[in-house]
């Protein structure tokens, strides 16, 4: 490292540390009486409140025949409650208040949340336990809300960048909920009725898989009896369970679906780790080394010195008993093999040289930088600790994750790249007119 590379990392820790101190966070978590989990995450410069409430149910709770349903009961839950009956009602209370507000579903948890002025905490209270709690499921908005999923639907499927993954999830999954899409099928959402959610909700909206979040600007003297009197009568029933992944692969696995686009998009990657692996800071910091930033490794050989694409992306996902990192890419489809070939190279070369001090500290600094800057609101806050309890990790502040970023040596980045990065492990779905040639077949693996 140069006197001048030394001098700019040192200028940047000094700015991240400051940056640090003004923002980190405190927070505590308790179970109340009523079976629920609380976690408090107060920011007393915040100018906002954000109050969110996760479940532990999604895609992969869900059999072949409802997939979707998670999704849908998530829409319904805005579609009118016993109080406020119809869907104007709820979004006219959280409108009046200059509420920013939407939930959302994965594969391992669906999550709602509104946030608002500190002043408006007890109306995001109310509103937010109402939709939980007390869904109606009216039928004539339930036929209603099914053309709406359809066109979301279909809306991802004129998506190919989308649409990419979820054929790279049904390829490294198959047949079991972990491929299954979230969205679910039309077929699906056609034929489910209020019978169907009712039960779902009944099952899976149960005290023991509820997290409430509350973070920002929040009087926590007084704010656990709030959220304990709002979820009054939760439901203390027996929590679901989900079917566990299975991973059986022994070669490289290709997923295409041809079809007449412009590019092929692709989404090329390994199996990893679960959200709670001990290799989990050096798996970030070999994907802030490949794909963190327009200096990373894959942007320079791929976009900058071969010109094949315009978005590139590095995705590690980590849930509680698998995982993956990924590398998305759209490219002219007449150089999709050597695209192929660039990438794995990239990877290749990570088992096999270490990566220089200089090159890991810029990537320690990098996802450090960009950790500090992704939680300065308190709904980023909320979803940060609401990850960390999902996947089942040990729940840390942010200062904890940073020294463990900073703990990673070069040799645990290329002990984690010898690991993943296996034919064994080696999975492509790819959207776009592209056939599995044998030319690809040949440069899909590693050397």
């Amino acid at each position: 490292m140069t006197f001048e590379q030394g001098l700019l990392y040192f200028i940047q820790a000094c700015y991240i540390h400051r940056a640090f101190q003004k923002t980190s966070m405190k927070f505590t978590q308790k179970k109340l009486k009523n079976g629920i989990k609380l976690m408090l995450a107060p920011m007393k410069d915040s100018l906002s409140t954000t109050v969110f409430v996760m479940v532990h149910t999604g895609s992969k709770y869900e059999t072949k025949g409802n997939n979707g349903i998670s999704h849908f009961l998530e829409h319904m839950c805005f579609k009118g409650t016993k109080r406020r009956p119809t869907a104007m009602d709820i979004s006219k209370a959280l409108d009046e208040i200059g509420s920013q507000y939407n939930a959302f579903t994965s594969q391992e948890f669906t999550g709602y949340y509104a946030k608002a002025h500190p002043k408006h905490t007890d109306t995001l209270i109310d509103v937010i336990s109402d939709i939980y709690l007390n869904p109606t499921f009216d039928p004539k908005e339930l036929q209603k809300e099914k053309g709406v999923i359809i066109e979301e639907i279909n809306m991802y499927e004129d998506m190919p960048h989308k649409q990419v993954e979820n054929i790279f999830a049904q390829a490294m999954y198959g047949d079991q909920p972990a491929g299954y899409p979230i969205i679910g099928s039309k077929e699906n959402i056609k034929k489910m009725n209020e019978r169907d959610l009712q039960k779902y909700w009944a099952s899976h909206y149960v005290a023991s898989a509820t997290t409430v979040l509350v973070s920002g600007n929040v009087d926590t003297r007084t704010i656990t009896k709030k959220i304990e009197k709002a979820f009054t009568g939760i439901s203390r029933s027996a929590k679901a369970k989900k079917r566990p992944v299975v991973e059986p692969q022994n070669r490289p696995k290709i997923l295409l679906k041809y079809r007449k686009t412009d590019q092929a998009h692709l989404v090329l990657g390994v199996r990893s780790y679960s959200g709670k692996h001990k290799l989990s800071p050096a798996l970030k910091v070999l994907d802030a080394v490949l794909g963190g930033g327009m200096s990373s490794r894959l942007f320079q050989k791929l976009r900058e010195e071969m010109g094949v694409g315009y978005y590139l992306r590095t995705t590690i996902d980590e849930y509680t008993d698998h995982g993956y990192f990924s590398v998305s890419l759209g490219v002219d489809s007449s150089r999709f093999v050597e695209v192929i070939e660039a990438t794995l190279r990239e990877c290749e070369i990570l088992r096999t040289e270490l990566v220089t001090k200089s090159e890991l500290e810029k990537a320690k600094e990098y996802l450090i930088g960009n950790t500090i800057l992704s939680l300065e609101s308190s709904d980023a806050v909320a979803e940060y600790f609401a990850m960390q309890d999902i996947t089942g990790e040990e729940i840390t502040n942010v200062d904890k994750l940073i020294q463990k970023i900073r703990k990673v040596t070069s040799e645990d980045v290329r002990r984690v790249a010898k690991e993943i990065f296996a034919n064994d492990r080696l999975v492509l779905g790819v959207v776009g007119p592209v056939k599995e040639t044998e030319s690809l077949k040949r440069a899909f693996r590693f050397k």
